[in-house]
């Protein structure tokens, strides 16, 4: 058997259904694209659901594609054994109601015994079993022995059957997996049969035949658009190409597993904890370099939770191998390298994903020391209690707060005697787990909840044709009553909408740009002679349709009328300018703090831009002066914005920028501002920088870890923005009774004045209060043998009672003064105690604590010196006397 490396694997897969037919697509990114059902892509068929579920109309309706996938569902035994990834290749073929069973097992047949040359007496079909289709096709036609195929059901007590695929309701069908037999040195146990759990036998290829539609009652129908969808998971045919024992050894792994090795001085396979770390790592630096590649960063939530947890378990487990510092990085330049023939997108976001594993790692190495001394903490507080067990909310705390694993806490308290509450730990998990699925919504197949704009007839379109007119004749497609899911109301189609009501018109041709790319849609007018309709919003609707939201306030709009379509010009002018100056400011923060910038995302209308970026720590003024300039500079140049409808390989030929996680068509449209910025981008712009008018950012803010966000106005609102501020100033210059040009000095004399009158004031108050005191020496006290001086006073704020308590207490010698005044019908109190009288038992901190209920309010302090407020002074009387009895109990 000739042995194949995996990047010859992927090629040769999809040249052979490339000359079937087939279309060859770039592996889709592994942020779902308007699936909420999903945190990442799990599976090849995942982000063509669209196209199976006649949503959107494929590209071609034979598709084939090499998927990257990411599933953690059982994380927590990658690394323990040689068979679970985190991270792997999808290969599929797939029909759109085009061909079917017979091709497709035909095909299959043919690229293993024909292309890839694998003894066909080693490889077992197995199919659903009462399928007689598929027996009948695998036996008479492709000519397998009767004994090699093999017929497997459902299970009687759960259902579940891998030879029949069905997620719920919705198409389901019968599948039809291939093994390879890879002989008794791989296992001749009981285990190692067909069917059974041994590593002799293993799947290579499973074809779904989706032919059934179940309604969600166990009942099935045939379906009228039959499809394919196949899955062959890349690693796993690369372990029967190479003759490989685990996915561990195969060339693109085993490249990764060398360097881990190389980077901790250590041996594979000859130590069994080790291994395990090794296999984590290698496995976990392919998800995270794939991961960040598709922009996902770093975060404690949703997907970059995963992320997050992902690098900080491989960062662990490299220091269980005695790896020092930041080394994933290094490790990530090993996966490009070995997957760049696939994901020529690696090699382009290097510096970028590096650079991200570093800082990641460092926050880590951070919080990992951390956690070591909390843990130190409870481990003291454990012993001074006389407990063994620490709570399953102090272990999880270690774990969610300070990336601390827990298996790591077992470890350190195990030497110690101690353990943790495991169950209380996985109750803090489920509880963090549920968090993680809340950010995935209640959904229907696609995940979203399902509207009438689900019923729409797949035919309907709409193209935008409002890039260069603001104005379009065309005829009415759909009307739908209102869509406000949040409000319960999900639509219906109309014939008709009349004065007052709300919903959403659907034309063949618009000149209304959709809300897409951060880009809010336009608003405007739709009439017609019997009619007026005002569009609120703009919206992309599945299945290429613009839906334009709002409500009739005259007449009548039916389905099949012509329209006059008027977007609202000044409102579309601003977004253009505000859309723009989002491409100056990319390549303007690019300039001024380096090529790491990255566009995160960012959203534009017609009042201000928002532009988030990735940067590791907040601008400083002259950076934000630097960007402003250079951005203005470009505005007053009047550069010709020009934009090229081109393939993305000649777009990318021109050096022109794209978002990450953006999904393009195979034609893009390219925005050039002159040699300044080049940038793909779908949205619309005006004709020459000069129309931006001018730019000002506002603020500049964390975003997320790792991100930035800008708040930017152009044009029109930077002047509103200067009159304001102008305005502002001209009343505080009336105000201080000055000229704006004269304000500073004005105000920089004003606080001098400020500051003199209050120092007079507060002599004037202390003298007051000394006043109010009178006579002290009549009311002080002896209390076993400690002087006590209680005293209620009138308008003396917190300030005035600590003055006087110094004072008296210097008086006095030794003991404790208390103060309460009743000032504005609230109260303040007041306790200090000299150091003899703390030795004798005072406290001032409990003093207060257990009087101050009786004014309505709460405090307390130190054994020196307390204070606290509130509500009733009527309870002044009371509280001072109650204070004699607090006293005499301390000092008994």
């Amino acid at each position: 058997m000739e042995k194949f490396g995996v990047n010859q694997l992927r090629r040769m897969y999809l040249d052979f259904f490339e000359s079937k037919g087939h279309l060859v697509m770039k592996s889709f990114s592994l942020v779902p694209h308007n699936d909420d059902s999903l945190l990442l892509i799990n599976a090849g068929m995942a982000p063509l659901k669209p196209y199976f579920t006649g949503q959107e109309i494929p590209p071609r309706r034979r598709v084939t594609t090499c998927q990257k996938c990411v599933r953690t569902g059982d994380i927590e035994n990658v690394g323990k054994t040689a068979r679970h990834l985190t991270f792997f290749e999808m290969l599929g073929n797939f029909s759109f109601g085009d061909y079917f069973k017979r091709e497709a097992i035909h095909w299959s047949w043919e690229f293993l015994t024909r292309v890839l040359k694998l003894e066909p007496d080693r490889l077992y079909p197995t199919i659903f079993i009462d399928d007689d289709e598929a027996y009948e096709i695998w036996t008479r036609e492709v000519g397998v022995a009767p004994d090699h195929v093999y017929r497997f059901g459902k299970d009687p007590e759960t259902g579940a059957s891998d030879n029949f695929w069905e997620h719920g309701s919705g198409p389901c069908g019968p599948c039809s997996e291939i093994y390879y037999d890879r002989g008794e040195k791989y296992g001749n146990g009981p285990d190692d049969v067909m069917g059974g759990e041994g590593d002799r036998f293993m799947e290579i290829w499973n074809n779904v035949f989706t032919q059934f539609n179940n309604d969600g009652h166990g009942n099935y129908t045939e379906l009228v658009q039959k499809n394919i969808d196949t899955g062959m998971g890349l690693e796993r045919l690369a372990v029967v190409m190479q003759d490989v024992e685990t996915v561990f050894e195969i060339d693109t792994m085993k490249a990764i597993r060398d360097e881990v090795c190389a980077l901790s001085n250590k041996t594979y396979e000859a130590n069994a904890s080790d291994d395990i770390s090794i296999r984590l790592i290698t496995d976990h630096i392919r998800s995270t370099t794939f991961m960040i590649s598709d922009g996902i960063m770093p975060s404690n939530e949703g997907r970059g939770y995963v992320l997050r947890r992902l690098i900080r378990r491989a960062s662990r487990h490299g220091r269980m191998l005695g790896i020092s510092g930041e080394f994933m990085a290094r490790l990530a330049d090993v996966v490009i390298r070995e997957s760049r023939d696939g994901y020529p997108e690696l090699a382009e976001k290097q510096e970028f994903i590096r650079r991200v594993l570093t800082e990641e790692e460092r926050k880590f190495n951070a919080t990992i020391d951390q956690g070591l001394a909390m843990l130190a903490q409870l481990e003291d507080q454990l012993s001074a209690r006389g407990e063994r067990v620490l709570s399953g909310a102090d272990a999880f705390r270690l774990y969610d707060t300070y990336g601390f694993p827990v298996d790591l806490t077992a470890e350190i308290l195990e030497e110690k005697g101690m353990t943790y509450d495991r169950e209380g730990f996985a109750a803090a998990m489920e509880e963090q787990r549920a968090k993680a699925r809340g950010a995935r919504k209640a959904s229907n197949y696609m995940g979203k909840e399902a509207t009438v704009y689900d019923d729409i007839d797949n035919s309907i379109s709409s193209s935008f044709v409002g890039y260069d007119k603001l104005e379009a004749s065309s005829k009415i497609s759909v009307l739908t009553t209102e869509v406000n899911p949040a409000e319960d109301k999900y639509g219906e189609l109309v014939d008709a909408l009349t004065d007052g009501s709300r919903g959403t018109v659907i034309v063949d041709e618009t000149p209304f740009y959709g809300t897409m790319g951060g880009q809010l849609g336009d608003s405007g007018l739709i009439e017609t002679e019997e009619g007026t309709f005002r569009v609120d919003e703009t919206i992309h609707l599945l299945g290429g349709r613009i839906g334009h939201v709002g409500q009739m306030i005259s007449g009548m709009l039916k389905v099949g009328d012509w329209v006059t379509l008027q977007v609202d010009a000044d409102r579309r002018a601003n977004i253009a300018r505000n859309h723009s100056a989002t491409h100056l400011l990319h390549r303007a923060l690019r300039e001024v703090l380096g090529d790491h910038v990255q566009q995160k995302g960012s959203y534009v209308d017609d009042k201000k831009l928002r532009f988030d970026f990735v940067h590791f720590s907040a601008m400083s003024t002259e950076e934000i002066r630097k960007v402003e300039d250079l951005v203005n500079e470009r505005i007053a140049a009047d550069i010709p914005v020009v934009t090229e409808i081109m393939s993305q390989e000649d777009a990318k030929k021109t050096g022109a920028m794209a978002l990450f996680g953006e999904k393009y068509g195979d034609e893009v449209r390219v925005v050039e501002m002159g040699d300044y910025s080049t940038e793909l981008c779908g949205g619309t712009h005006v004709g020459r920088t000069g129309k931006i008018q001018a730019f000002k950012i506002i603020s500049e803010v964390g975003s997320s870890a790792g991100v930035r966000r800008i708040e930017a106005l152009t044009g029109p609102a930077v002047f509103a923005y200067y009159e304001d501020i102008e305005r502002e100033l001209n009343e505080a210059a009336a105000a201080a009774k000055t000229k704006p040009s004269d304000l500073v000095e004005k105000i920089g004399h004003m606080q001098e004045e400020i500051k003199g009158l209050e120092a007079e004031l507060e002599s004037m108050k202390a003298a007051a209060a000394k006043e109010a005191l009178g006579n002290v020496e009549d009311a002080v006290k002896e209390i076993k043998g400690i002087k006590f001086l209680a005293k209620a006073l009138e308008g003396v704020d917190m300030n005035g009672l600590r003055d006087l308590g110094d004072q008296l207490k210097a008086r006095l010698g030794e003991g404790i003064v208390l103060l309460a005044s009743a000032n504005d019908g609230k109260v303040v109190l007041m306790a200090t105690a000299t150091e003899g009288a703390q030795k004798a038992g005072a406290h001032a901190g409990n003093l207060i604590k257990g009087i101050a209920g009786l004014v309505g309010g709460g405090g307390g302090g130190r054994p020196n010196m307390a204070q606290a407020g509130g509500k009733n002074p009527a309870g002044i009387p009371a509280a001072l006397a109650e204070a004699e009895r607090v006293l005499e109990e301390q000092l008994s």
